[in-house]
């Protein structure tokens, strides 16, 4: 009988240790459960909202790092590309570091982005990014001039933020992006202003990451302008009125493409020479379906030489993006400047493939 107590005593000591230790996981998981399904019930009908947002360039992948690991990189975002995909990351950066990426993306559109980080001991890491995506000059035509005008015009959208990110604990780190959005088309545009809010941590598991973030909450978007402005008859019936009044049409206001975003990754292997890193993100936006992207990073020669792979958006019914590959090589000076260059494929499913390509300074 008392063997049995003492047993029990032991095993009840256990149990709180165990809690304890996984006490702080268990926490953060429930509020990541509580925040998506949220995100789930405000929006249950995203498969009929396909394609109604505003401003969806904010959807393209920065980075030709992550771009590669099929974009499950929530968990992994650790470089100045993780103001886009998890500003929690950008905690992570030991010191300075300056990112540029372009793309030609799509048929006729330029997309370039900048990112720039800086640690302040006081706050932590400021980092501030712009994003631009812009058509190439088309004619302007007419129903009286259907070869064109003379006239010519592009469109253009473009993006700044700034991004404050802090280590709260050893294994715990949080940020935000806050960030100005505007996209313009001739002599119209529409204005708004988003969030982007996120964090990382480090599970007491073994090599095991847990990233969480959620993208673009902000304004709704409102196309205004010139181009707007018609010539109205408000009495047609009439004889000798004003037939000469401005009139605006009224556009409709629409959503930013929010993103929901959760990952985990894992160091498989992390000896001194060698890393292989496999990561997976569930990803809910609110103008498409729920999808998966899965992916893998391998690191050789103490983090010189890069191989990448991943697949975008498994288990969505209508797959426009697919296989993406990538590799990538850094260098360090002497001086302690460090310097990386990335390549990634990515296939589209209609719309062929795209190279991305990615330059990076830390020091």
């Amino acid at each position: 009988m008392q063997l049995s107590n003492k047993n029990q005593n032991i095993r009840m000591i256990m149990n709180i240790i165990i809690f304890r230790k996984w006490n702080g996981l268990l926490k953060l998981l429930i509020l990541v459960f509580i925040l998506t399904e949220m995100g789930l019930s405000g929006y249950g009908q995203e498969v009929k909202k396909v394609g109604t947002s505003a401003a969806t360039f904010l959807r393209i992948p920065v980075g030709a790092r992550g771009t590669a690991m099929g974009s499950a990189f929530a968990s992994v975002a650790d470089d100045a590309s993780a103001m886009f995909w998890n500003p929690g990351g950008v905690a992570r950066l030991p010191g300075y570091a300056l990112l540029v990426d372009h793309a030609k993306w799509l048929p006729g559109l330029n997309y370039n982005y900048f990112g720039v980080v800086i640690p302040l001991q006081a706050v932590g890491n400021i980092g501030i990014n712009v994003t631009a995506l812009g058509t190439e000059e088309m004619d302007i035509t007419t129903p009286d001039q259907p070869m064109g005008t003379g006239e010519k015009f592009d469109a253009t959208s473009i993006e700044v933020g700034i991004t404050i990110s802090r280590n709260l604990t050893d294994r715990f780190s949080l940020g935000g992006n806050i960030k100005y959005i505007n996209e313009k088309i001739l002599n119209s545009s529409a204005a708004g202003f988003a969030i982007d809010v996120g964090a990382l941590y480090d599970t007491p598991f073994p090599r095991i990451r847990l990233g969480f973030c959620i993208s673009n909450v902000g304004t709704k978007m409102q196309m205004s302008g010139d181009d707007l402005n018609v010539r109205v008859d408000i009495a047609p019936d009439q004889e000798g009125n004003n037939q000469s009044v401005t009139g605006s049409l009224n556009t409709g206001k629409f959503d930013l493409p929010l993103i929901m975003r959760l990952g985990l990754s894992w160091d498989a292997i992390k000896g001194e020479r060698n890393r292989f890193t496999l990561a997976v993100d569930g990803i809910n936006p609110n103008d498409n379906g729920q999808s998966v992207s899965a992916g893998a990073e391998l690191a050789l020669f103490k983090e010189v030489l890069f191989l990448r792979g991943g697949f975008n958006e498994l288990f969505l019914e209508q797959r426009e993006k697919g296989l993406t590959l990538g590799a990538g090589v850094s260098a360090k000076t002497s001086s302690g400047l460090g310097f990386l260059a990335d390549y990634a494929y990515q296939e589209f499913t209609h719309l062929g493939g795209i190279n991305r390509f990615t330059l990076a300074l830390v020091f």
